[in-house]
């Protein structure tokens, strides 16, 4: 049925053949003078009815104009059945495109036009008042009717446009979620990476053991943060339906643990429980924190996360000491500025809440909480 619609909107001269045949059984007409041929001499002023969409202005014209010829000659005049429908058709058809002034006068020259011929031939005419008040009803019918389209296409376009829109805003929030997800797994990755190797640099003479392990957490995050991006290059390539797990909450000790920093975990309740993207936010949100920690507190600052699983909420603390060494020679890693920017998002996807600021011996502290129950 569709694909019918969309047949017949690209092929509108379809819509026009039933209306060509009603003209067709409607003349030419019996009454009147002269010849036949003579008489079907107003289905010719019928023509410009073909171009109405493309001119409909001038075919209005045209039109008011052939019913002038038609109905200030007595061989044509009491063709007024067809006559009549096809100034109906260029009322409709004015009104319908939104041309409403113009439709009015051509409506005011129906009118004229009508008490015209009513008083013309009046004397032939059993009931001339209601000869003229009984045609305007089809006028009216069509002055509604072009109302009524225009608005249902009106209707249409907005609908389409908020549609559109739509489209839009879930593209946008989708890039939003995919830059979040990169930002998140290469931000705390890359920090790990960049930091044990310069730490390995600083070590590989005092220290070789110490180079090997280093090493060995350098490839160990980066095939994770591969692992990582894998995920997110198959949701893009095959969509929602192919996204591998993601982590949860019982991978903290191994993020944790990859930091390379003192950093302890206490872990209450059971994930198992939860939504899986609620528990894949509260992973993201200790990673981002985590990462933050890595970039800006001192070598031997420690730190220390705090995580309660439970409905109705899931509730987040790191925290970080502010440590005494001296910063590091290495120059310091960049910062996007959207680490708690995307924190905030996150907690705001569940409705919770989120506090985080410096502390007073010069640590840093993040809380956050997400709403996993009404």
């Amino acid at each position: 049925m569709e694909r019918l619609v969309r047949w017949v909107r690209r092929h509108r001269w379809t819509v026009d053949l039933p209306l060509y045949a009603v003209f067709g059984l409607l003349a030419p007409n019996g009454v009147g003078t002269g010849s036949y041929t003579l008489r079907a001499i107003p289905m010719l002023f019928l023509l410009p009815l073909l171009l109405r969409r493309r001119f409909p202005r001038t075919v209005a014209v045209l039109i008011i104009a052939g019913a002038a010829a038609v109905y200030f000659n007595d061989v044509w005049a009491y063709d007024r059945g067809r006559t009549e429908l096809a100034m109906a058709v260029v009322l409709f058809n004015l009104v319908k495109l939104r041309y409403r002034w113009f439709a009015a006068a051509i409506a005011v020259a129906i009118v004229v036009l009508d008490v015209q011929w009513v008083a013309l031939y009046a004397p032939d005419i059993q009931n001339p008042t209601f000869t003229m008040v009984g045609i305007l009803p089809l006028h009216i019918a069509a002055w509604a009717l072009g109302e009524f389209f225009r608005a249902k296409e009106q209707l249409t376009a907005e609908e389409a446009k908020h549609a559109d829109a739509q489209a839009r805003a879930a593209v946008a929030e989708e890039r939003t979620r995919i830059a979040r997800e990169l930002h998140d797994v290469l931000a705390h990755s890359m920090s790990v990476i960049v930091l044990n190797a310069e730490g390995a640099k600083l070590a590989r003479h005092r220290d070789p053991e110490a180079v090997d392990r280093t090493l060995d957490t350098i490839g160990r995050t980066g095939r994770d943060a591969l692992a990582e991006l894998r995920r997110l290059l198959e949701v893009l390539h095959a969509g929602q339906a192919a996204r591998s797990p993601q982590p949860t909450g019982t991978e903290l000790r191994e993020l944790v643990e990859q930091c390379g920093r003192a950093v302890t975990l206490e872990v209450t309740g059971d994930p198992g429980g939860l939504p899986a993207s609620a528990a894949l936010q509260a992973y993201r949100i200790i990673q981002e924190a985590l990462t933050n920690m890595i970039k800006h507190a001192p070598a031997d600052a420690s730190g220390r996360v705090t995580v309660a699983f439970g409905p109705p909420k899931i509730r987040i603390e790191v925290t970080n000491t502010g440590g005494r060494s001296s910063p590091a020679p290495a120059p310091a890693l960049p910062s996007s500025g959207r680490g708690l920017a995307g924190i905030r998002q996150r907690v705001e996807m569940y409705h919770g809440e989120l506090a985080a600021g410096p502390l007073p011996d010069g640590g840093y502290r993040v809380c956050a909480s997400l709403v996993v129950e009404p």
